[in-house]
């Protein structure tokens, strides 16, 4: 399969494709209108790792949001989530916001098409193609008879090439589907036949248990090819775990441009005998608190010490546990006796110390 590389957008104060740091995604769902919970939520995705932020701009009330979260500090790019009106998106563009995101088809005439690439083009923002199964154009679903890949490739091949006859050329594309394997063969086809950079995702996904699955399948097969620029994790949950959850697919690939924490833990045996699910939790809270520094730092929390250090040679220090009691070990070869809290704080502070050094 070819694989072509993307190129370059600017949104706001970030870059995405063109081997530019990948992105986590996510949006408000704050009624659209109300603008000071709006900007709260838009500060608390910041704080949580979130990269760009879009939302719904369903009126021209909705589209003072932008405006209003830059003054209270806001630094991250903020995307309007436009449908059917394209005096909405000139709206949005005059009130700061940094990119514009469209569905194929449903601003109407080319000549509105036109206006907000021309707004665009001259305020220096990008506009994203978001195609999806439920919204495809009713000719395409003729065509192939469903939202098929080829059917959702299609359609957003066609409104990026509406935009460049305007003249327009900072696109990214989009495209979403409920079902994974539709998803993964669409952006398969685009990549194949265009540069525009991708962002992933699967919508409609479900909750933040089964929405993760399927995204991290979709997402992380995608990214593991090479295909993918920014990405969010639709998710039926407060959109904070939509972040959390994009954060873990790129640490668990290793492409987490923040760097990682990654802990090593075993499922547990009957040889088990420290509380191992409840150290791992603890950890895993503790470490939250702790910036990498765009390091990889490897820990390992293992059940027992028959396995635990060779199967975790890999990490850069952890503990397996004794009987009532929990071995540090570190890569340099030393090993150290200590109680279950010991190894816990001990941890901490030896995640501390490689983060910051």
């Amino acid at each position: 399969m070819k694989n072509t590389p993307s190129r370059t957008i600017r949104a706001g104060n970030l870059y995405i494709g063109g081997g530019h740091p990948l992105t986590v995604q996510s949006m408000t769902n704050i009624p659209a209108e109300d603008t000071e919970r709006s900007v709260t939520q838009i500060l608390a995705l910041e704080r949580a790792g979130c990269d760009i932020v879009r939302l719904a701009v369903p009126s021209e009330r909705a589209a003072e949001v932008f405006r209003a979260a830059k003054k209270a500090g806001a630094k991250v790019p903020l995307v309007a989530d436009i449908h059917f009106d394209y005096r909405l998106a000139l709206a949005a563009i005059r009130g700061g916001a940094d990119k514009i995101r469209i569905n194929p088809g449903n601003i109407g005439e080319w000549w509105k098409v036109k206006e907000v690439a021309d707004a665009c083009r001259n305020a220096g923002l990008p506009i994203r193609i978001g195609v999806n199964g439920g919204s495809l154009d009713r000719r395409l679903l003729e065509k192939y008879g469903a939202p098929t890949a080829e059917a959702l490739a299609e359609s957003a091949l066609e409104e990026a090439s509406v935009l460049e006859d305007c003249g327009f050329s900072d696109i990214v594309i989009s495209i979403k589907s409920s079902n994974v394997t539709e998803m993964l063969a669409a952006n398969r086809l685009v990549r194949e036949q265009s540069d525009y950079p991708l962002h992933l995702g699967v919508t409609e996904a479900g909750d933040d248990y089964s929405g993760l699955v399927k995204n991290a399948i979709g997402i992380g097969a995608l990214l593991a090819e090479g295909i993918g620029d920014t990405l969010r994790v639709s998710l039926t949950a407060d959109p904070i775990e939509e972040v959390r959850a994009g954060r873990e697919i790129l640490r668990a690939l290793g492409m987490d441009p923040r760097g990682s924490i990654d802990v090593i833990s075993c499922p547990t045996c009957g040889r088990t005998k420290i509380d191992l699910i409840g150290l791992e939790k603890r950890f895993k809270e503790a470490a939250a608190g702790i910036d990498p520094h765009g390091k990889r730092i490897r820990v390992a929390v293992m059940g027992c010490v028959v396995n635990g250090p060779g199967e975790a040679k890999e990490a850069d220090f952890g503990i397996a546990g004794g009987d009532g009691c929990c071995v540090f070990f570190g890569r340099g070869g030393e090993r150290e006796k200590l109680s279950e809290n010991e190894a816990l704080a001990r941890l901490i502070e030896e995640t501390r110390r490689a983060a910051n050094s």
